[in-house]
């Protein structure tokens, strides 16, 4: 393990050239998050489209992968096709011990190929394959052939790879990961499109050197294993997951139902946690690296009309889907919620970014400001068999309106009109409507994502209106993230890798200096990230809040205008101060 720098693998798609090189920074990037920052600094063109074939797609993982339970993320940053800016996306599943088993701490691909390709990465192989055969596959499809394609090291295998929207260079594109995972938002699927690679296989085909002395190493370890497994910590995430959630956030309206008009419907518990769990859950899976288990498998069963034979289609679901599948098209069957869940999975698209999408698209046409003519279906809330049709479309931009459609929502409503009811908050809106913390957290935070801070828990917890506090949590509530992404955590470990614990992990794997400034960590890299959004055009005072948000009903009551353009403008400010902020 090399303490003081990064193994970075360099692949160059246009030459077909790739390169190890190593990379000092250790003290100042940690990994992950931090290290991907560094690496868009050094590589990166801050003033060239996202599209531009030296643009990199950086893959890294951190210091404490493979050695600690949770430390089961990969960080894929990149310039976003969304807004052209630089931005990160997070996924779990198998890549980050398949990196880590390769003996890498990033992969760096630059260029385009000449065709359609697969990339094969290893401790000791990398190859660039013709795959011209797969473009145009879905998902599911091409996934089964690639694993027999790269029939090596099954157990560390970890494949990436993209569907129609991803070729498409939709910017709702997502990159599937293992399956069950995604590098979901921002469009990275299209990132990949782009450079004309279609997959991405890490083989994770060495060994994981253990540190010399085991003794503080294997007593760390146990006590990390204790909290997750023994002291409940970890519970909910394996039993009902995050559905849990669902009820609570109707119960305290705060759940959106279709496109955002209600945020309250007396049939939720049709879609409920318990619901999926009781009538669908097929079983639970885990990330490399993780003993929690918190991938709920479901499954439908459908009928062959021809033969009357059965066959199953599975699928992960999660809170997150469940709305944007589910309660914001109007959706109260979970089967619907399901096949539309497995059918966004097969094209590439993020399920945030297609429902939410596809439910303005639904207000639109129901208010007249398009047409059939846009939508070629009739798009009507409940009905799942046009939103089938619909996730299609959008995926292959079917005609001028599904391709900006793709391009973001707001992109389509600023030419066709429907901006004030586009349930967008600097990308299509989370699950969360509590109200004015969350609204300005998910439009002004960094990926645009409920995960940034947990603005959503908090404002489940407090009903004032106290300006100050709730900016300081914004701004605290981040820095601690900053640090799990750089190791790299799974978010839902963060009651368990306190501070206190993450020094104690990285001194027992010889990280000594970096267990003694994480505080000082922690804020370089959250003023390095921020000066990269900046520096690539991100300016808080060009992102706006859609009418639709001011019109809300929470527990709380309305939402205060006043109070929460308040917050968007201190909330800013102080997103500025940390940019221009010596980090060093």
């Amino acid at each position: 393990m090399d303490r003081e720098g990064f193994r970075i693998m360099e692949v160059n798609l246009t030459s077909g050239k790739a390169t190890i090189v190593r990379v000092k920074g250790r003290d100042k990037a940690i990994g992950g998050s931090g290290l991907c920052a560094m690496l868009f600094e050094q590589r990166g063109f801050t003033n060239r489209p996202w599209d531009h074939a030296d643009q990199p797609l950086i893959f890294a993982i951190g210091p404490l992968t493979g050695y600690f339970p949770l430390m089961s993320k990969t960080v894929c940053a990149f310039k976003s096709p969304y807004h052209d800016q630089y931005t990160e996306s997070h996924a779990g599943g198998r890549s980050a011990i398949s990196l880590r088993f390769s003996g890498l701490d990033a992969i760096v691909i630059k260029g385009r190929a000449k065709r359609p390709s697969l990339l094969v990465v290893g401790s000791r192989t990398v190859e660039i394959i013709d795959a011209h055969f797969l473009w145009g596959m879905d998902v599911i499809r091409s996934g089964r052939i690639i694993r027999h394609m790269v029939d090596r090291s099954h157990g560390h295998r970890s494949i990436l790879r993209i569907g129609p929207a991803g070729e498409n260079l939709s910017a709702m594109a997502c990159i599937n990961a293992d399956t069950y995972r995604h590098f979901g938002r921002l469009g990275a699927g299209a990132v990949m499109g782009s450079k004309n690679l279609k997959a991405i296989a890490i083989l994770g085909d060495s060994s994981l050197p253990l540190p010399k002395d085991q003794k503080p190493y294997r007593a760390v370890w146990k006590k990390v294993f204790q909290d997750v497994q023994k002291s409940g910590m970890m519970h909910k995430y394996h039993n009902l997951g995050t559905p849990a959630n669902l009820m609570r956030l109707n119960e305290l309206k705060s759940l959106p139902w279709r496109n955002l008009q209600a945020t309250f419907d007396e049939e939720a518990e049709r879609i409920s946690g318990e619901a999926f769990a009781n009538d669908h859950l097929l079983r639970n899976l885990a990330c490399s690296g993780c003993p929690v288990g918190c991938i709920h498998v479901g499954f439908i069963r459908e009928k062959f009309m021809e033969d009357h034979r059965y066959y199953y289609l599975q699928m992960a679901y999660d809170y997150e889907p469940i709305f944007a599948v589910g309660s914001m098209l109007g959706m109260k069957e979970p089967v619907s919620v399901l096949k539309l869940i497995e059918k966004t999975d097969r094209m590439g698209l993020d399920v945030i970014s297609a429902g939410v999408a596809l439910a303005w698209a639904t207000e639109a046409l129901e208010r007249a400001v398009i047409s059939t003519k846009e939508t070629i279906c009739k798009l009507s809330f409940g009905d799942v068999h046009c939103y089938l049709e619909a996730v299609e479309h959008l995926a292959k931009g079917k005609n001028n309106f599904y391709r900006l459609l793709g391009q973001g929502t707001m992109t389509a409503a600023e030419e066709y009109g429907g901006q004030d009811f586009a349930c967008v908050l600097g990308q299509e809106m989370a699950g969360y409507a509590t109200g004015e913390l969350f609204f300005t957290a998910q439009s002004l935070g960094f990926r645009h994502s409920h995960l940034d801070t947990a603005a959503y828990s908090y404002e489940q917890k407090h009903g004032e209106k106290d300006l100050e506090k709730a900016i300081d949590f914004l701004l605290s509530d981040e820095l601690p993230r900053c640090l799990l992404n750089s190791m790299v955590a799974c978010l839902f470990s963060r009651k368990v890798y306190t501070k206190e614990r993450l020094k104690e992990c990285l001194s027992s794997l010889g990280y000594e200096e970096l267990a003694e400034n994480l505080d000082d960590l922690a804020r370089h890299i959250r003023a390095s990230r921020w000066r990269l959004r900046f520096q690539t055009g991100f300016d808080p005072e060009n992102v706006s809040i859609p009418r639709r948000f001011f019109k809300v009903r929470s527990w709380k009551g309305p939402v205060d205008p006043d109070y929460l353009n308040r917050l968007k403008k201190a909330y800013g400010e102080e997103l500025k101060k940390i940019a221009l902020s010596k980090s060093d």
